[in-house]
């Protein structure tokens, strides 16, 4: 990590996130006020050396730099509805979840009050933040990221700015959340159907690197092939790819596991090949999950 000046920074939502936020600023040496609706759980972080306010509109009042992590939208609108006056001059980065129309929205009302406004995305546990490994995508004021910038790098040396518009952090995290849930729910399905046929979990675990090895390689293959707008089967085909998937879900549904996903998966390969693209490579699902036959 960086050498940095101290910062003062208030931490609003002391969830598991936003504790963990709170508690690296704090051993960074930044003087740190923190709010939560439930001001319990800001006890931890006062034996760390946090000030808590019984406020949102005081912290925010309190510091030159607010960081946000609540659970929603709704609930930053909520907290920070008094709070418009006690914006002005400040930087606002907002870490809280959120659609790229809402992060629009809130950068409107925070840059209405004076306030310069930062949406951001945590691609990490909080375990990891903190550490190198923890990634952080903001966008949105270049100005307000760059006073925020050398503060914001005890979170992680992987900050990444991706532009002005509000909106794009937000679309950025939807997207790779997209690839990590729906990977999630495969290591879900995978795990059920190798304890139904009598092997461990954990009997998995050392193939999975060359499995999850391949992702990186086949994003970059299927965005390059959209932007082309050329689909060819350099390895599998969807006809082929719609057989494994029908013969895997047979396996599944022999051991009574729940098939929705796999159901959901071989809709769109017929789709797919009701359209005539059987032929085509697997980056043709794009276009057909997009609507765009």
């Amino acid at each position: 990590m960086f050498e940095v000046s101290p910062t003062p920074v208030a931490v609003l939502g002391l969830g598991f996130m936003g504790s963990a936020i709170a508690t690296t600023f704090l051993a960074a040496g930044h003087p740190t006020v923190v709010w939560n609706r439930t001001a319990a759980k800001s006890r931890p972080l006062l034996d760390l050396g946090a000030r808590s306010t019984s406020s949102a509109t005081e912290a925010v009042a309190s510091a030159p730099l607010i960081v946000v992590s609540l659970l929603d939208d709704d609930a930053v609108g909520e907290a920070l509805a008094e709070a418009g006056p006690a914006l002005r001059e400040r930087v606002l980065v907002n870490l809280t979840s959120s659609t790229p129309e809402q992060s629009r929205a809130r950068a409107e009302w925070v840059t209405r009050h004076g306030a310069e406004y930062v949406d951001g995305a945590v691609m990490a546990v909080p375990q990891g933040i903190g550490t190198p490994e923890a990634l952080l995508l903001y966008s949105g004021s270049d100005s307000g990221f760059r006073s925020a910038e050398p503060a914001l790098r005890v979170l992680t040396d992987q900050g990444r700015y991706l532009g002005a518009d509000y909106g794009r952090a937000a679309a950025f995290d939807a997207a790779l959340v997209s690839v990590f849930w729906l990977s999630y729910i495969g290591v879900s399905l995978g795990i059920s159907l190798a304890e139904a046929e009598g092997v461990k979990g954990s009997e998995l675990v050392p193939f999975a690197p060359a499995l999850v090895g391949l992702v990186p390689e086949l994003m970059a293959k299927t965005a390059e092939q959209v932007a082309a707008g050329h689909y060819p089967a350099d390895d599998t085909s969807i006809a082929s790819a719609y057989a494994v998937s029908a013969t895997l879900r047979e396996v599944i549904a022999r051991h009574g596991i729940d098939t929705g996903v796999l159901d959901a998966t071989n809709d769109l390969f017929r789709r797919a090949l009701d359209a005539g693209y059987g032929s085509d490579g697997l980056a043709r699902l794009v276009p057909v999950l997009s609507g765009q036959l």
